[in-house]
């Protein structure tokens, strides 16, 4: 497994939050697997594209891309004015944020992982997306950058058709990351997960031969662990967002 991301020692973040590439990959590790990190701001195609040749030259493959980069959540960190009014009240700067550090971004690496696994006549890409994509969550531009998410990853399963590479989104539900443990206040965790859960769910797709049936869909992290039968770490199973946020 490779980690990848801005933030590679704690302490050294971007924005005043826990995590870091060396502690989840010392996760990882603990858990059994094998993890390599590579600093990387996934704004700078040229770092990205290093990254890719990286991988190829070491591995000599690429079966899986989760594409899990975000931006836009600095404010609930302390990182400028805190708000949640409306769109004509949020900085201008927070589309940029969500739009280059979560839409581009995922594009960016789609469209490197697909040169080599279409090759190869197999992959997965995994989009990490949310239910804000079908639903109105604020702000305005969280909710339309996931839309977009939604609709590349469709486009991108159509022209992957036949290829033996498939493309999907994959919906969390409320995810207890350091940030929004940071801000509980804000929240009901009550029915939250652990960053663990999606990626079982990832696993779970990753190790099915028949994961081509959700290519181009939007499937759902809890609903996921139902149909594989896999939990939580603490051995529960979060319901699905279905319902509350819509069809």
């Amino acid at each position: 497994m490779w980690l990848t991301g801005r933030t590679a020692s704690e302490g050294k973040t971007a924005v005043p939050v826990g995590g870091s590439l060396e502690t989840t990959a010392a996760e990882v590790d603990r858990f059994g697997g094998r993890a390599l990190i590579r600093r990387c701001d996934h704004a700078d195609d040229d770092a990205l594209a290093r990254v890719f040749d990286d991988v190829l030259a070491k591995e000599g493959r690429l079966d899986v891309l989760v594409n899990a980069v975000w931006g836009g959540y600095e404010r609930f960190v302390g990182v400028g004015e805190l708000s949640f009014g409306p769109f004509w009240e949020q900085p201008l700067s927070l589309w940029d944020s969500m739009h280059v550090r979560g839409v581009r971004a995922a594009y960016v690496a789609g469209s490197l992982a697909a040169r080599t696994m279409v090759e190869r006549g197999s992959g997965l890409i995994v989009n990490i997306s949310s239910f804000a994509a079908q639903t109105f969550v604020p702000p305005v531009a969280y909710s339309v950058a996931h839309s977009a998410i939604d609709r590349m990853t469709l486009s991108m399963s159509r022209e992957l058709d036949g290829t033996g590479v498939t493309a999907l989104a994959l919906y969390p539900g409320l995810v207890r990351t350091e940030n929004v443990l940071a801000n509980a206040a804000y929240f009901d965790l009550t029915n939250s997960e652990s960053p663990q859960f999606v990626g079982r769910a990832v696993a779970a797709l990753a190790a099915d031969p028949d994961v081509a049936r959700f290519a181009g869909q939007a499937v759902v992290a809890a609903e996921l662990a139902r149909d594989y039968g896999f939990t939580d770490v603490d051995g529960t199973t979060p319901a699905s967002l279905r319902d509350p946020r819509g069809s």
